[in-house]
C-alpha cells in the first residue's frame, strides 16, 4: 500500500483535518443541518427513484417525500403525546414508591456522590458553592424559548437542504464529471459516489427496518409485562436504537424505571428491562451485523472512538452520524490510492 514517504505530507494532511474538523465544531449550525439532509437523503433516495420510475416530476416528488416525512413524525407525535403525558403527571406521586423499591441503592448510590463531590472540591479553593444552575428561577422560560427556537431553526434548515438535495443533488457528481481532465478520474468519481450511495442507503434503510422491528417488539413486551402504553415506549424504543450504546443503555435504565413504577414485585418489575435488553442484543449482535456483514467491517474500536468523538462534537445527532460518516470516509479511502492505507486501517 503507498504510504507518505515525506514528513511535510503527513504533517499538512494532519493540519487540514484539524482545520476542517474545527470548521465543523465552530460552524456546527450549518454543518449538522448539511450532515442530517445527506443522510436522510441517502435514506429517502429509494422512494425518490421509485417516485422518478412512475414519472413523477422531480420537484413534486421531493415535496410528496418531505410531506410523507413530516406527516409521519407529526403523527407519531400526537399519537404518544397523550401516553407520555399521563406518565409525566404521575411520576411525581410515583417517586415516593421508586425511592422505597430502590432503597437497597440508597447506600452505594450515596457513597459514589460523595465521591464525586470530593473529587470535584479538589483544588478548590473555600467551600463548595451553592449554584442554582442555568435553569433555576426566572432562568427556565428563556431557557426552554432558546431551545425552542435552535431546533425549530435546524429543523428548518435540514428540510431546505433535503428538498434541494432530493431535487438537484446528482447535479454536483455531473459538475466534478465534467471537471475532471482524465477519463480514469471521471469513473473513479462516479464509482465511489454509487459506493456510498448504495452502501449507506443500504445500511440506513436496514436500521431503520431492524429499529422498526426492536420497537414492534419492545412495545409487545411492555404490554405483556403489564407496563401498558405499548405506543410510546415502542416508539421510545425506535427512536433510541438509533444512538449506539447510549441508546440501548438509556432504554435499560428507562424501562428498569417504568417497570418500578408499575408492577409489584421487584424481579417481576426487571422483566421489561431484561426482555429490552435481550431484544437488543439478539438484534444488536446477531441479525445486524449478518445482514450489515457484506457492505461494512469497520474497526469496532474506531467505531466506538467515532462514536464517543462525534457526540462530543455534536450531541446525540453527531452519535446517530457516526458510523454513516465513517463507512463514507472508508468506502473513499478504499478508492482513492494515497488514502488506501487509511482504508485498510479503518477495516474490520
Amino acid at each position: 500500500m503507498p504510504l507518505p514517504d515525506k514528513p511535510e505530507v503527513i504533517f499538512l494532511g494532519g493540519l487540514f483535518a484539524l482545520a476542517v474538523l474545527t470548521a465543523a465544531y465552530v460552524a456546527r449550525d450549518i454543518v449538522l443541518p448539511m450532515a442530517l439532509a445527506i443522510t436522510l437523503k441517502l435514506l429517502l433516495q429509494p422512494g425518490m427513484a421509485m417516485m422518478e420510475r412512475a414519472k413523477v416530476p422531480a420537484p413534486l416528488a421531493a415535496l410528496l417525500i418531505i410531506f410523507t416525512l413530516l406527516g409521519a413524525i407529526i403523527g407519531l407525535g400526537a399519537a404518544i403525546s397523550g401516553p407520555a403525558g399521563a406518565w409525566a403527571a404521575k411520576l411525581p406521586e410515583g417517586i415516593p414508591r421508586l425511592q422505597e423499591r430502590l432503597s437497597f441503592l440508597r447506600g452505594p448510590i450515596d457513597t459514589l456522590l460523595r465521591f464525586f463531590q470530593q473529587v470535584e472540591n479538589i483544588g478548590s479553593a473555600g467551600p463548595p458553592r451553592d449554584e442554582g444552575g442555568p435553569l433555576a428561577g426566572s432562568a427556565l422560560l428563556p431557557t426552554l424559548f432558546t431551545g425552542v427556537r435552535n431546533f425549530a431553526d435546524g429543523l428548518f434548515t435540514t428540510v431546505l437542504f433535503l428538498y434541494f438535495l432530493l431535487l438537484s443533488g446528482d447535479s454536483f457528481l455531473r459538475r466534478l464529471v465534467e471537471i475532471l481532465p482524465r477519463f480514469g478520474a471521471k469513473r473513479q468519481a462516479i464509482d465511489i459516489s454509487q459506493q456510498i450511495e448504495n452502501d449507506i442507503s443500504a445500511y440506513l434503510v436496514t436500521i431503520t427496518i431492524m429499529n422498526l422491528s426492536v420497537g414492534l417488539a419492545t412495545a409487545l413486551v411492555m404490554q405483556l409485562t403489564g407496563v401498558g402504553d405499548p405506543i410510546l415506549w415502542g416508539t421510545v424504543a425506535f427512536l433510541l436504537n438509533y444512538a449506539p450504546i447510549i441508546g440501548p443503555a438509556l432504554g435499560v435504565f428507562v424501562f428498569l424505571l417504568a417497570g418500578f413504577l408499575t408492577i409489584d414485585g421487584n424481579w417481576s418489575a426487571l422483566a421489561p428491562a431484561g426482555l429490552y435488553l435481550a431484544i437488543h442484543v439478539i438484534e444488536g449482535e446477531t441479525l445486524t451485523p449478518m445482514l450489515l456483514a457484506r457492505r461494512f467491517t469497520l474497526n469496532p474500536v474506531l467505531v466506538i472512538v467515532s462514536f464517543v468523538f462525534w457526540f462530543w462534537m455534536w450531541g446525540v445527532p453527531g452519535a446517530i452520524l457516526s458510523i454513516p460518516m465513517l463507512a463514507i470516509m472508508k468506502i473513499v479511502c478504499d478508492r482513492v490510492r494515497p488514502f488506501a492505507a487509511l482504508g485498510h486501517f479503518l477495516a474490520g
